[in-house]
């Protein structure tokens, strides 16, 4: 999975996405997106391990680490797939205050 593509498809889809690398070898990663309304997700992957972080004004109110981590990042991409395949192609523009829904 590519941090980088994800944040891109965010991107287009009107969300506020953001990916990182940092270090030589590219093997460290921080990706983050606006869910809408004060609400972030933060994945970060470094040589202290990797962290899924998701806030709320401010808040933490979930924070995983390793294959959790990894887990709920793969749940992500999915939604964000199978929105893709399921949406008509004129609904694929960027929209004004788009949320992502996570189940």
């Amino acid at each position: 999975m590519s941090l980088r593509a994800l944040a891109t498809v965010l991107e287009n889809r009107g969300f506020i996405a953001s990916c990182y690398t940092c270090g030589d070898q590219l093997n460290s990663a921080s990706f983050m997106v606006s869910l809408g309304e004060n609400h972030l997700i933060r994945f970060l992957v470094s040589d202290y391990g990797i962290t899924w972080t998701e806030m709320r004004d401010d808040r933490e109110l979930m924070k995983l680490e390793g294959a959790e981590a990894i887990a709920q990042l793969e749940e992500l991409a999915n939604v964000v797939k199978y929105s893709l395949a399921d949406a008509p192609k004129n609904s694929r523009k960027k929209r004004k205050n788009a949320q992502l829904q996570l189940v």
